[in-house]
C-alpha cells in the first residue's frame, strides 16, 4: 500500500505521497466528517467506486425503543439537553432501507454487543428475536462484543448456526435458524486449538474493489465476563491483531481495511461530533497501521464522528437509537479509499414508520412472552435511577440490593445480613408511568442477565478486601450497590487497597469485626470473580437462591409502593 500524508492545510503534498485533505462539512441535519483523498495514480478513464456502510453498535436486544430515547444538545439552546423518541427494530428497519436506498454498493455492519443485557422481549429466548430482527434488515456482518459471551462460547455459536437452546430448548413460536449475518472475532483465540473462535475477517468486494472487514472484541474482555463464560478463551491486543493481518490483506490485493471494534472512547460534543474524545479507542486508533482507513467502534455507548490520528471513527450510542451512515469513494486504479465521510442519523420513532416484516416478528414472540412481561410486580412512587451518586449509591442499586437480602435472610434461604450487587448488573432506570405500576418486563430490563443468588460466609476482612476491588480500574471504579442496615466509608485519596476506611465499616450500627464472619449474598458472577472481584471466591458455606429479577419482583409485591431511598449507606471522604 502506498504511503499516506495526512495534512489538513492542503499543502503540496510530498513526491511519493498521494495529498489528502481533511474537509468538515455541515449540513441541517448534521455535521459530517470528510477526508477527501487525491491520489496522482487515479486512473483518468474509471470513475471512483462509491460505498455507503450502515453501522449500528451495543443494540443489547432492544427490539423495543429503550425508555428516555436518545439525549442530545437542544438545537434551541445549546446549554441544555433534551430526549428524543428513539430505536426499536421496526423503525430502525425503514431508516435502514431509506438510507441504502440510491446506493447500489452497500452493506451493513455492527461493532458487537448486538445481544446480551436485553430486554424481557429478546433475553427470554436468549436472544433469538434479535438475532432474526437484525438478520431480516439484512445484516451482514458483526464484530463479536463482549456481552455476546454472557452464556459462553458455545451457545454464540448457536447464535450463529441456529438450533435449540441446550437446556430450555425451543420456545420461540417458530425454529431458530441462527444469524445471516457473520460473526468475526479476529483477537479471540481458543487456547487449546490457538485459532480463532470466528472468522477475523471478510472480505467483500464493490465494484470490482476487495473491502476487507476485520471484527474486534475488547482485549479486557475476560475481566468483564465471568470467568466461566470465557474459559479456555483469550483476548489477545486489538492493535497487535489487526496489524499482524494488514500483511496478510495486502497480499490478496486489498487496500481499503475497516475496523469493527468493541471498544470505544468518551467525547464531551453532541452525537454528531468529537471535542476532546478519551478513552482506549484513542491509544488503540494511534497504534493500527496506517493501512487502515476507518474504524466503527462501540463498548462505551457514546455517539460519535470523529478523526483521530487521520482516520474516521465513529460510534452510534446504543440500545438502536442511531444508525451510523459511511460514505466511502474507493479508488479504481489504487482500491484504497479517496475519501470518507459520517453522519449519524437518529432513529426518530415520530419519523420513520413501523417496519412489517418486524411488526409480525415481534408479535409473534410477544404472544409467547406477553403472559410472563405484563405481570404487574407493584409500583413505584418515583423514577427510581441506576446512575450514580458522588459515592458510588444509586436509587435504584438500593432497592435491588435490598431485595437480595430480603430473598435470603430467612435461616433457610441463607441467613444473609448483608447483600452487594454489581453496578454493571443494572442496565436501565425504573421509570415511573402515569399509573405507577411497574411490571417484570420492566424490572428484568433493569436486571437482564438472570443471575443466581449466592449466599456466602466471609469473614470483616474479606468484605473490606472486596470492596477495596472496586477501585481495581481507577478510571472506571465499579462501586458495589449494599443493602441496607451495612454501611462504609471510603477516601479517593488514598492509594489501591486503602480507600475503604475499616473503622467506618459497620453493620446495623455496630463495626464490622474483621475476625468475625457473616453471611453475605452476591450474585453468581461476583461469586466467581466477575468483574475483577476475586475476593468472593473465598467465600465458604455458598447455599444458591433465586434469580436476581425474581428476587426484585417478590421485593416489589411485597413492599409497594417502592419509593427511592435516602443515599446513606457509602460515604465519600477524601482527605
Amino acid at each position: 500500500m502506498r504511503a499516506r500524508a495526512f495534512n489538513r492545510s492542503a499543502a503540496c503534498p510530498r513526491p511519493d505521497r498521494g495529498r489528502v485533505t481533511i474537509i468538515a462539512v455541515a449540513t441541517v441535519v448534521a455535521t459530517s466528517l470528510v477526508f477527501s483523498r487525491t491520489s496522482h495514480a487515479a486512473a483518468a478513464d474509471a470513475a471512483p467506486v462509491d460505498l455507503r456502510i450502515l453501522a449500528i453498535n451495543d443494540f443489547h436486544g432492544n427490539l423495543r425503543p429503550p425508555p428516555g430515547g436518545i439525549s442530545i444538545v437542544d438545537p434551541a439552546d445549546k446549554t441544555k439537553r433534551i430526549s428524543v423518541p428513539a430505536g426499536g427494530s421496526e423503525h430502525m428497519a425503514t431508516l435502514v432501507k431509506q438510507l441504502r436506498a440510491g446506493h447500489p454498493n452497500n452493506i451493513f455492519v455492527a461493532a458487537g454487543d448486538l445481544i446480551g443485557a436485553s430486554p424481557l422481549l429478546s433475553a427470554m429466548f436468549h436472544d433469538e428475536p434479535t438475532v432474526e430482527s437484525l438478520s431480516m434488515m439484512g445484516l451482514a456482518i458483526s464484530s463479536v462484543g463482549n456481552h455476546e459471551f454472557d452464556e459462553g462460547k458455545d451457545e454464540l455459536l448457536r447464535m450463529q448456526n441456529g438450533g435449540c437452546h441446550p437446556t430450555d430448548g425451543c420456545q420461540g413460536p417458530h425454529p431458530f435458524t441462527g444469524a445471516k449475518f457473520h460473526y468475526l472475532a479476529a483477537s479471540t483465540i481458543e487456547t487449546a486449538t490457538g485459532k480463532t473462535v470466528f472468522p477475523p475477517y471478510e472480505i467483500r468486494e464493490f465494484g470490482g474493489i476487495p473491502v476487507a472487514f476485520i471484527g474486534l472484541t475488547l482485549k479486557g474482555t475476560a475481566k468483564i465476563v465471568s470467568p466461566v463464560s470465557v474459559a479456555g478463551l483469550e483476548f489477545r491486543d486489538e492493535a497487535d491483531t489487526v496489524n499482524a493481518l494488514v500483511p496478510e490483506l495486502k497480499a490478496k490485493g486489498v487496500e481499503a481495511i475497516v475496523v469493527l471494534i468493541h471498544e470505544g472512547g468518551f467525547p464531551t460534543g453532541d452525537y454528531n461530533e468529537c471535542p476532546g474524545i478519551s478513552g482506549p479507542i484513542v491509544d488503540i486508533v494511534k497504534k493500527f497501521d496506517k493501512a487502515v482507513d476507518v474504524v466503527i467502534s462501540g463498548h462505551t455507548h457514546r455517539a460519535y464522528t470523529c478523526e483521530i490520528d487521520g482516520r474516521l471513527v465513529t460510534s452510534g450510542d446504543k440500545f438502536g437509537t442511531l444508525v451510523t451512515a459511511i460514505d466511502l469513494t474507493l479508488d479504481p486504479k489504487t482500491h484504497d479509499v479517496m475519501s470518507a465521510k459520517a453522519n449519524n442519523v437518529i432513529v426518530r420513532t415520530d419519523t420513520y414508520a413501523a417496519d412489517p416484516e418486524q411488526t409480525k416478528l415481534l408479535a409473534d414472540y410477544e404472544r409467547v412472552a406477553g403472559p410472563i412481561a405484563n405481570r404487574p410486580a407493584g409500583t413505584i412512587t418515583a423514577a427510581l435511577s441506576r446512575v450514580p451518586g458522588e459515592t458510588g449509591e444509586s436509587p435504584l442499586g438500593d432497592v435491588i440490593a435490598d431485595a437480595q437480602l430480603a430473598a435470603t435472610a430467612a435461616a433457610d434461604k441463607g441467613a444473609a445480613v448483608i447483600a452487594f450487587t454489581n453496578p454493571g448488573g443494572i442496565r436501565t432506570d425504573v421509570l415511573r408511568k402515569d399509573d405507577g405500576i411497574v411490571t417484570y418486563a420492566d424490572l428484568f430490563a433493569s436486571q437482564p442477565f438472570r443471575n443466581q443468588l449466592v449466599t456466602l460466609t466471609l469473614t470483616g476482612a474479606q468484605i473490606k478486601a472486596a470492596l477495596e476491588q472496586q477501585w481495581l480500574d481507577p478510571s472506571r471504579p465499579r462501586i458495589l450497590q449494599v443493602s441496607h442496615g451495612f454501611s462504609y466509608a471510603w477516601d479517593g485519596a488514598k492509594p489501591f487497597g486503602e480507600r475503604v476506611i475499616a473503622n467506618r465499616m459497620s453493620l446495623d450500627g455496630q463495626p464490622i469485626d474483621p475476625a468475625k464472619t457473616y453471611r453475605v449474598t452476591i450474585n453468581n458472577y461476583l461469586s466467581v470473580g466477575g468483574d475483577g472481584f476475586t475476593a468472593f471466591k473465598n467465600g465458604t458455606a455458598a447455599l444458591y437462591g433465586i434469580y436476581d429479577v425474581d428476587a426484585l419482583f417478590a421485593y416489589f409485591k411485597a413492599n409497594s409502593p417502592v419509593a427511592p431511598k435516602q443515599a446513606n449507606r457509602i460515604l465519600r471522604v477524601d482527605e
